[in-house]
């Protein structure tokens, strides 16, 4: 049996099961690892310049395509605590990432050793599972554990955490004998599927959500074809958004108190069965659940037993993978062909997303963000992946881009930890870097790990990022209108360095060019569209992240509300009907 430390078995293991990358910094509880990950030659490693960073990076790595599990890297004591926030947010995405730290000599942990910490009972409330492995011989089998739980039920993250002599005792460990753990399924019955489609046929106006639970089980194609088959509306979540296109006859829009459509709450509001698949009922897709749930009945099928009921009680419940669910749906659904003809519902909800479409075309200067995202649209085509987080930018994006294909709309979606676009972006481009990837943030989500430009620059990892700048922590500040007061939320000062800026404080730009990127700046409207070009021919000809900031008005209310039948309005809708741009062909 061949002999290894058990921090190179360690890295052994992570190729086999089918590790690429890794993203992270060396430390010295941890160097022991990276000296094994040099030795063996094969792993890729992009350095951070901050760990939470490098946390978001393998969320976005993950998330980009299907299989994917980001893994990101760190020393002892602060390392894992940074990785904290990227934890929570994989976890409540249901994002599977690999955390590795490394960790004080065993027989120091509890005697304050320098940068000791009890990292695994700290991370354990946002993980999976969270460990200190204690025997060198136990390494082999926690990672093999660890991507058998990353990757069963509803997916997530796993902390491991490797003492520095742990790491350097050596093990037998033969590499080529080393398997991977099965992954259980729970799959929905032949019976299950025969109840859904019975409800379907007592109902007159269905509609299907999609969550995100299709984009993990790389579902979206099946759901497309139960709803053709079933000729039932879709509403994605903003986590399942792509699962059906924008511009698909049966794409309803989406529901919500922010990142919503008007046509799609309305549509919500008439339905009399929801078919929720993948989806978690979250609190700002729902609303009030009086309002939320009136008048209809309600399947919910997840991969998680303890979802089914946690929001509240559906009509039928049912433990399932979506792919699972969706194949024995489609195939309940045809032998039982032709189903029930819903075409006049259908048809309605076409002629709601046709005219109750929010405005874009504003010519004003400064410049209102509506017009960024018309703008966006139009610059941008079906293949581009975008990635966002938080704040006005993020809700009026989901509002207004348009997205054509599951995982091209990447998302922080319950956490929303600021400064998470710049660096989930990078993991993503790293993942898949033949298709054009496009961040969006506004000003202090840029500002929040605005370093990690400089990763993109080092390594080479192109993407275009939209930063719309208003010089305010704007949904912050929207929401403090029920309080009366706008306090400790403005960005704005005289910039003594940049006096064209007027009071937008940050030179985004000058810090972008230090950083290592290229960035441009728009300050009127008819701006937009060339910057965009301009950025394009920056990206192919430099290689490193390319920043549009448009200098937007300093306030703009953003639809939003306590309901879904009750979203306030502040701006009119467009005056005329016209179609969402298709996928194919020329962009409208």
């Amino acid at each position: 049996m061949p002999r290894m430390t058990a921090a190179r078995a360690a890295v052994e293991i992570l190729r086999r099961e089918g590790i690429t990358h890794l993203f992270g910094l060396p430390g010295a509880a941890i160097n022991p690892f990276y000296s094994a990950v040099r030795d063996q030659g094969e792993l890729r490693h992009v350095l951070a310049r901050h760990v939470e960073g490098a946390s978001h990076m393998a969320e976005g790595y993950t998330r980009a395509r299907a299989g994917n599990i980001g893994v990101c890297v760190g020393t002892s004591g602060p390392a894992g605590t940074d990785m904290i926030t990227g934890l929570y947010s994989a976890s409540a995405d249901s994002t599977p990432i690999l955390c590795i730290t490394g960790q004080a000599p065993v027989a120091k942990l509890h005697k304050e050793d320098f940068q000791a910490v009890d990292i695994s009972s700290i991370a354990a409330p946002v993980a999976k599972w969270a460990v200190t492995v204690m025997e060198a011989a136990q390494v082999p089998g926690t990672f093999q554990k660890a991507f058998q739980l990353m990757r069963s039920g509803r997916p997530g993250p796993v902390l491991i955490d490797l003492p520095l002599d742990v790491q350097l005792t050596e093990i037998d460990f033969d590499p080529e004998l080393y398997t991977s753990l099965p992954v259980a399924t729970p799959r929905a019955s032949v019976a299950q599927a025969e109840a859904v489609l019975q409800m379907l046929a007592q109902a007159e106006r269905p509609l299907i959500v999609a969550g995100g639970g299709i984009v993990n089980a790389d579902a979206a194609d099946l759901l497309v074809e139960f709803a053709e088959l079933s000729n039932v509306p879709v509403v994605p979540t903003l986590m399942g958004w792509g699962t059906i296109p924008d511009d698909h006859r049966l794409m309803a829009g989406m529901v919500g108190l922010q990142t919503s459509h008007r046509y799609g709450n309305q549509t919500m509001v008439e339905a009399d069965l929801v078919i929720g698949i993948g989806n978690r009922w979250a609190n700002r897709h729902t609303g009030g659940l009086e309002t939320y749930r009136a008048g209809r009945k309600f399947v919910h099928i997840d991969i998680e037993p303890t979802q089914i009921g946690r929001v509240f009680a559906p009509d039928l419940g049912i433990v399932s993978d979506a792919k699972a669910a969706l194949e024995v749906l489609v195939h309940v659904a045809r032998q039982q062909a032709p189903l029930d003809d819903r075409s006049e519902w259908a048809a309605a909800c076409r002629d709601r997303k046709a005219r109750m479409r929010r405005r874009t075309d504003f010519d004003n200067v400064p410049i209102k963000p509506q017009r960024v995202y018309q703008e966006m649209n139009n610059a941008f085509g079906p293949e581009t992946r975008y990635v966002s987080t938080i704040g006005l930018s993020q809700i009026q994006a989901a509002q207004m881009l348009h997205v054509y294909r599951p995982r091209h709309w990447i998302n922080a979606g319950q956490a929303g930890p600021l400064g998470w676009t710049g660096p989930a972006a990078l993991g993503v481009a790293v993942a898949d870097p033949d298709t054009p990837v496009v961040a969006l943030s506004g000003d202090y989500d840029f500002q929040f790990l605005i370093e990690e430009l400089a990763v993109g620059a080092q390594f080479n990892i192109p993407y275009i990022h939209v930063v719309v700048n208003n010089a305010y922590l704007g949904l912050i500040r929207q929401a403090q209108r029920n309080f009366d007061m706008d306090f400790c939320v403005q960005l704005a000062f005289d910039n003594i360095n940049t006096p064209e800026l007027a009071g937008y404080g940050v030179d985004h730009v000058k810090v972008a060019e230090g950083l290592g990127c290229k960035a441009v700046r728009v300050f009127e409207p008819d701006g937009i569209q060339p910057a965009l070009d301009e950025a394009k021919k920056l990206l192919a000809e430099y290689r490193v992240p390319v920043i549009v900031e448009v200098i937007l008005e300093r306030i703009t209310n953003v639809a939003m509300g306590t309901e879904i039948d009750k979203v306030v309005e502040f701006d009119e809708l467009t005056d005329v009907r016209h179609p969402v741009p298709t996928a194919s062909g020329p962009r409208e």
